[in-house]
């Protein structure tokens, strides 16, 4: 499951990405918000009762920008074929190209727990952003599933600035995340590594070098350049 927005254009690719792997996909369309960055909580609770209104059994949840490896199919079927209490982690990679991301310090260390059981969302409380997909009162266990999710929006350098201002706007005292945003746009010591041979992803991305999110630098917060 996912929402979209300024990055809507993204959903075919993603859709295929996930099709192997997935019975289904609930989304939610938030373009008709006004605001630089629509309520996270909203959204999120909105798709997770979709879910289980619809008997989901397994909640995986990503973003139109996010791609898994070839082999997330196989692998997720044994991963959701456990009955206890688990969310299952993926290995964020912040893409820098196509095929390359970026791993020094805290880049390298990037993980996502997005795979995990269904569960009512009716008393749960959220962060605005950079929360868990589920509290802590449901009892996941977290866990690694060695499996990379690959972050697409890195890509283009001037959306690495504007991520960086659009979290800046929203915690400018960093309440929400004590390392700050400035590491986002910043490149020194960058080190790549490039995507293992059977660890791609599906389609191929050719970037189109727009925003993909509201221009807080323009001050046009309710849409993109």
């Amino acid at each position: 499951m996912f929402s979209y927005r300024f990055d809507a254009h993204l959903v075919p690719d993603l859709i295929a990405n996930l099709d192997p792997i997935v019975d289904g996909w609930i989304a939610y369309d938030d373009r008709r918000a006004t605001e630089a960055f629509s309520s996270e909580p909203l959204r999120r609770h909105a798709l997770l009762a979709a879910a289980r209104g619809a008997a989901a059994d397994w909640i995986l949840a990503v973003d139109p920008d996010e791609r898994l490896e070839r082999g997330a199919a196989e692998r997720i079927a044994k991963l959701t074929s456990v009955y206890r209490r688990i969310a299952w982690g993926f290995r964020l990679r912040e893409m820098y190209s196509p095929i390359d991301y970026r791993v020094d310090g805290l880049w390298g260390e990037k993980i996502q727990y997005r795979l995990f059981k269904a569960y009512d969302p009716a008393n749960c409380q959220f962060k605005d952003f950079h929360d868990l997909w589920y509290p802590s009162s449901v009892g996941f266990k977290a866990r690694d599933s060695g499996l990379n999710l690959y972050h697409l929006k890195m890509i283009e350098p001037k959306r690495r600035i504007a991520r960086r201002d659009l979290y800046d706007h929203l915690d400018p005292g960093h309440l929400l995340q004590d390392v700050g945003y400035d590491y986002l746009a910043d490149e020194a010591g960058a080190v790549f590594e490039r995507i293992s041979p059977g660890r791609e992803y599906h389609p191929p991305h050719v970037d189109d070098g727009g925003l993909w999110m509201a221009d807080i630098a323009a001050g046009m917060h309710g849409r993109q350049t």
